[in-house]
């Protein structure tokens, strides 16, 4: 009843669906590491799942559903999940990237979600829905910046950020707004937060310039691929699917400016935006 007592008193449906997850396995009498074992997963993970820190994926819930005899709780509750936070084709992507200890994105045309600064974001949002309320949207504005917090520690993730020369040139939110976004990403890395570098549009065609690709790598776990397209995106776990789209991004990395020469170039076209405002 004790451990009844703290599922009711979580602060969220994950946190809520993690206390189900362990009242159900600790009543099934395994550990994290047996149910992994059963599920395919490891320990680590369930323990991510029970912290509510990650939600697991439609067949995963499916295999916790088996060996834990919940008549598909698990895949119901599912839908429960946050999922209002980010777009249904992005929320998987948005938990794995917070758990990831490297993250590498290759932009064509926008700059990359937790580099946005809130003007861009705004505009990027009031573009993509120019008739959503706007409640609605500073509630996609916010949950967009808190993205961002992976940021705070210096140390991890550990993010490489290649920008198609296209990202500097469209001036979403208008001139100010460019100026001050472009200057946000060159901030980062001049601090070495961010290791950014930009393909130049003279390089022409590379193997990346299709779509916006995000690479995750974990401590525990397998990689991830993420590409996005206009209001859908996949994200991949297929091994041959992420040295796919690994591949991608290393042929965008060898057509990339150095480090240095790409910071240049985003601040001179901040003061380029800076003196058309």
């Amino acid at each position: 009843m004790a451990g009844r007592g703290r599922a009711e008193q979580v602060q969220s449906p994950r946190e809520f669906y993690g206390e189900e997850l362990r009242l159900r396995r600790e009543a099934a009498g395994l550990t994290q590491s047996e149910l992994g074992e059963r599920v395919i997963c490891s320990g680590s993970l369930i323990a991510h799942f029970e912290a509510g820190r990650r939600k697991p994926r439609p067949d995963l819930a499916e295999r916790l559903d088996a060996a834990l005899g919940t008549e598909g709780f698990f895949v119901r509750m599912l839908r429960t999940l946050d999922t209002f936070r980010f777009a249904d084709h992005f929320a998987a992507a948005a938990d794995a990237e917070q758990l990831a200890t490297v993250i590498e994105e290759y932009a064509p045309i926008l700059v990359p979600g937790i580099l946005q600064t809130e003007a861009y974001a705004r505009a990027v949002f009031r573009a993509y829905q120019p008739q959503a309320h706007p409640d609605e949207l500073e509630t996609k504005v916010v949950n967009r910046l808190r993205r961002a917090d992976i940021l705070a520690d210096h140390a991890s993730p550990h993010v490489w950020v290649i920008l198609g020369e296209n990202v500097l040139g469209t001036a979403v939110g208008g001139p100010a707004v460019m100026a001050e976004q472009l200057r946000h990403v060159a901030a980062l890395g001049r601090s070495g937060r961010v290791l950014t570098q930009v393909v130049p549009r003279s390089v022409g065609a590379h193997g990346a310039m299709g779509s916006m690709l995000s690479l995750m790598r974990f401590a525990d776990e397998p990689d991830l691929a993420y590409v996005e397209g206009t209001h859908t995106g996949v994200l991949h776990d297929d091994p041959a699917a992420v040295g796919r789209c690994r591949y991608a991004y290393d042929l965008a990395r060898a057509a990339a400016l150095p480090p240095e020469a790409s910071l240049a170039l985003l601040e001179t076209a901040a003061e380029e935006y800076d003196h058309e405002h």
